[in-house]
């Protein structure tokens, strides 16, 4: 079964034109009829796929267990965008950010140097986006972690990456399997078979 859903456009319906020098990220904001979870890239809008349940489970355990086991300080949201620069705004899936970066219930998005942990889980869709396009956009903003999740066998694989702040690149810290324990952006233990434990 599928999540895809038909838009039903008017034949008067006219798609989003780019300005010349492509959009910005304020732009985002005021584009009438957008889907959901548009990012923009480079200056060009990149619509999202439909969201598989592997995807939907993985970002819940994650959001749930950063929750839990952040200091208070801290806060994980989900599928918020990041304005980076002017012609950069990505949406990770995952988000953990200082308590204080909040701005009230109409805001769209956080600055770089509010996120200390950006997570990517990857789709059939986001595969080179997520592996290499964003990770590197995120270590030249300077945004400390990066985690990137793959699928295998129905759980998710954790790939934890942390800023080298002198050439601004990630360096691997660990590939986790099942379990996700680490002392940074702060002490977790994350056991990675719940994904499916409502199975």
């Amino acid at each position: 079964m599928s999540a895809a859903r038909e838009y039903g456009l008017g034949e008067d319906y006219q798609w989003p034109r780019p300005p010349v020098d492509g959009w910005t990220a304020d732009d985002l904001d005021k584009l009438p009829n957008l889907p959901p979870h548009t990012e923009l890239i480079d200056g060009s809008l990149v619509f999202m796929s439909p969201q598989t349940r592997f995807h939907s489970r993985t970002m819940r355990l994650l959001e749930n267990a950063l929750m839990e086991q952040a200091p208070d300080h801290l806060e994980a949201i989900r599928e918020m965008t990041v304005k980076l620069d002017r012609r950069n705004r990505p949406e990770p899936d995952v988000l953990v950010v200082p308590v204080d970066a909040d701005e009230g219930p109409r805001q769209t998005w956080f600055r770089p140097e509010d996120v200390v942990l950006a997570v990517e889980v990857v789709s059939a869709d986001s595969v080179e986006r997520d592996r290499e396009v964003k990770p590197n956009k995120y270590a030249r903003a300077g945004v400390p972690h990066f985690w990137r999740v793959e699928e295998d066998e129905g759980l998710p694989v954790v790939y934890v990456y942390e800023l080298d702040p002198a050439v601004r690149a990630y360096a691997l810290m660990g590939i986790h399997h099942k379990k996700l324990v680490a002392d940074l952006p702060f002490p977790l233990d994350i056991d990675l078979t719940a994904v499916n434990r409502r199975r």
